[in-house]
């Protein structure tokens, strides 16, 4: 059997059931677009370490960033795997690929001041596109989770958010919809205490309301992703503030978070991390950060120890 036939087997019959539609169909266009091109008119016994071996060589000549090469190396071995559980071949050889190193990217956060610059415009306006980008600074929501927040979802008495939905955009009929699913990951179901200071402006959003999504857009079913990406970079044009991901509020709530003297594990479940130490992995930098500002606090106390000694 050539593998483009064994991979579309594999991703329609073992993947598509157990994946969430959006990973299918990230599976697919890796797949299709990168490695059925090179490697799909092979049998999959001639799948050897040196022919895979060439095609991760081929991904890194042509610029491919490491974490991609990985993503399409993993891909491949999960499908091997299981031809190798069915019997159809008797090795799969993606465990001695030299891989390259993956190189750890620094969060990007906003300072204090573009903070300041960005809520004191959106609270200005107090309008719910803005609101929205009030909620991911005090929350470190994801953007879809933000997207699929509803108001039902919200309890002003207890001051808590519960996340329990999702969204994304998905290509259908020559054009994105809004795709409403469960969150990233399992951890990602959670409680978010409410900060007093929304509350006001939760009032206000309420009582503007036109759908049950707090977040409104052109339709019913809310704002869609790229839309609010795209109303995000505009904002920040509009404004002075260099160009960040919409993501980067998320790690700005988590950067000040820890500023504040949050504790991790605190942190980690307010922003649905599977452990603390993923957290811990992603903002050390911000860790950092705040010992270094403690310990120039402890310092102080020698100086003034010195001074008694004067």
């Amino acid at each position: 059997m050539v593998y483009k036939n064994w991979s579309s087997e594999w991703l329609n019959c073992y993947v598509k059931p157990q994946v969430k539609e959006r990973t299918y169909a990230k599976y697919c266009h890796l797949m299709n677009r990168h490695i059925l091109p090179e490697l799909g008119d092979y049998h999959l016994d001639e799948l050897s370490t040196r022919v895979l071996q060439q095609f991760v060589n081929k991904l890194r000549d042509d610029g491919f960033a490491s974490a991609t090469i990985h993503g399409m190396i993993s891909l491949l071995k999960l499908s091997l795997i299981k031809a190798v559980e069915l019997e159809i071949v008797d090795k799969e050889y993606t465990t001695y690929l030299s891989r390259p190193k993956i190189q750890t990217k620094r969060v990007e956060c906003f300072s204090i001041q573009e903070q300041r610059k960005i809520e004191n415009y959106a609270s200005i306006l107090e309008r719910p596109k803005y609101f929205g980008i009030l909620l991911s600074l005090y929350t470190g929501m994801r953007l879809g989770e933000l997207l699929a927040l509803e108001w039902s979802d919200i309890d002003i008495r207890k001051n808590i958010i519960k996340v329990t939905k999702s969204c994304h955009d998905s290509w259908k009929n020559h054009g994105y919809v809004k795709v409403i699913d469960t969150p990233k990951t399992s951890n990602s179901v959670r409680i978010i205490p409410m900060p007093k200071a929304l509350i006001p402006y939760f009032k206000i959003m309420r009582r503007q309301a036109v759908t049950k999504f707090v977040i409104p857009g052109r339709t019913p079913y809310g704002a869609e992703v790229r839309t609010y990406q795209r109303f995000f970079e505009s904002m920040l044009r509009e404004i002075g503030v260099a160009h960040k991901g919409f993501h980067s509020l998320r790690h700005t709530f988590a950067t000040r978070a820890l500023e504040c003297g949050m504790d991790v594990k605190t942190l980690s479940e307010i922003l649905g991390h599977a452990s603390p130490m993923i957290t811990l992995n992603r903002y050390a930098h911000s860790m950092f950060d705040h010992k270094s500002s403690m310990m120039n606090r402890l310092g102080r106390l020698l100086v003034r120890t010195q001074d008694n000694f004067n």
